[in-house]
């Protein structure tokens, strides 16, 4: 099997071409994301992408909040085996299974949730959370969020919701990039101090400070799974740089939603070089 750091890299090939081919889709926070889609799918989860259930019963569960980084979803859901790699290229196309946010109407393998209604995401991965402690099933769910996102309020009612409810087998992840499509997230709404936030409402915080090392993002990936089940739901509060690994979209919201054109393409593949798994 190739090397994390391989298959990441592979993945961000893969969200830079899908994004241009198109000229249409959300690279920044993919690119961004991508260490951790790496981390989860390749090392962490504990899941069975064939056959695909939507129960998702004696597996773990992943769910997207932040939806329009479909991009590094759907290519992390190819690589590790969900559905052909070759159906990357039809991303945002019409009538593809691979539309611009992730949804079930089109029966993709891999996706239980329609998401990109920024703020649902949360609430979703604590029912289902909840649905396993139901069912006596012992696996987790893990989520993924966006730190603009956090400005919708749903999110602070499922806050909320979680540690009076002891929802101990869920580990969400804030992808707290800084960046939102306006601007930075400070000058848009104020974010303030997130991890006490997290911290009074009853979570455990873990503060991972590079989201962008492959290794750390494993290492913390695996200390919060060693502390579900102590009554406490579990946020990682994961520092990362929107557009990783190509250095012009570097650290830039304008990269948020504009895909890069026949040049940036070009610029972008020669920073992210050619993988043994190749390209779609």
């Amino acid at each position: 099997m190739p090397q994390l750091n391989e298959i990441a890299t592979q993945i961000r090939r893969d969200i830079v071409r899908m994004v241009h081919a198109v000229q249409s889709g959300h690279p920044g926070g993919s690119l961004g994301c991508t260490d951790y889609f790496t981390a989860l799918f390749f090392k962490v989860m504990q899941h069975n992408p064939q056959p695909f259930d939507m129960d998702a019963r004696n597996e773990d569960v992943f769910v997207l909040s932040n939806g329009h980084i479909s991009p590094v979803y759907y290519s992390a859901l190819a690589r590790s085996g969900y559905f052909p790699t070759s159906e990357l290229s039809t991303f945002r196309r019409i009538n593809s299974r691979l539309q611009g946010h992730p949804t079930t109407h089109e029966h993709l393998p891999g996706i239980r949730i329609a998401t990109g209604s920024l703020g649902q995401g949360m609430s979703v991965a604590i029912g289902a959370a909840l649905t396993k402690k139901l069912n006596n099933d012992k696996h987790l769910v893990f989520s993924l969020h966006g730190d603009g996102e956090l400005e919708e309020g749903q999110v602070w009612e499922a806050v909320m919701f979680a540690p009076h409810h002891k929802v101990d087998n869920l580990i969400i992840t804030v992808d707290w990039n800084g960046q939102q499509i306006d601007g930075p997230t400070e000058q848009i709404g104020g974010l303030g101090d997130l991890p006490a936030k997290f911290t009074a409402f009853g979570w455990k915080v873990l503060i991972l400070e590079n989201g962008n090392d492959l290794d750390a993002v494993v290492a913390m990936l695996e200390k919060a799974k060693s502390l579900t089940g102590q009554g406490q739901p579990i946020a990682i509060l994961m520092r990362t740089v929107m557009g990783k690994g190509v250095d012009f979209m570097e650290g830039h919201h304008e990269w948020h939603g504009i895909a890069p054109n026949d040049e940036q393409l070009a610029k972008a593949l020669e920073q992210l070089p050619a993988t043994s798994l190749g390209d779609f």
